[in-house]
């Protein structure tokens, strides 16, 4: 079995577990709902990040949970 024979293994295994499962799940919403509210607020209030900053912080996050999950439905792990 080669490197990413191995790695592609591992990663399916991990996605077939519940816990996989969950835990991708949670993190993909966590992203998409937390990310563009409460990150973009953490930032520019209580660190005093520029307001811009904090903006494509958040801008980016979102993306990122829109993507986990659209590869989470494509997959069939949520339906």
């Amino acid at each position: 079995m080669t490197q990413p024979q191995r790695n592609q293994n591992v990663d399916s295994s991990f996605l077939n577990s519940k816990i996989g499962k969950l835990l991708l799940t949670i993190v993909s919403v966590f992203l998409i709902f937390a990310g563009p509210t409460y990150v973009v607020y953490g930032l520019a209030v209580i660190i005093n990040v520029d307001l811009a900053v904090s903006f494509v912080v958040g801008f980016v996050l979102f993306a990122i949970g829109l993507v986990m999950m659209r590869y989470l439905v494509k997959n069939k792990v949520v339906t």
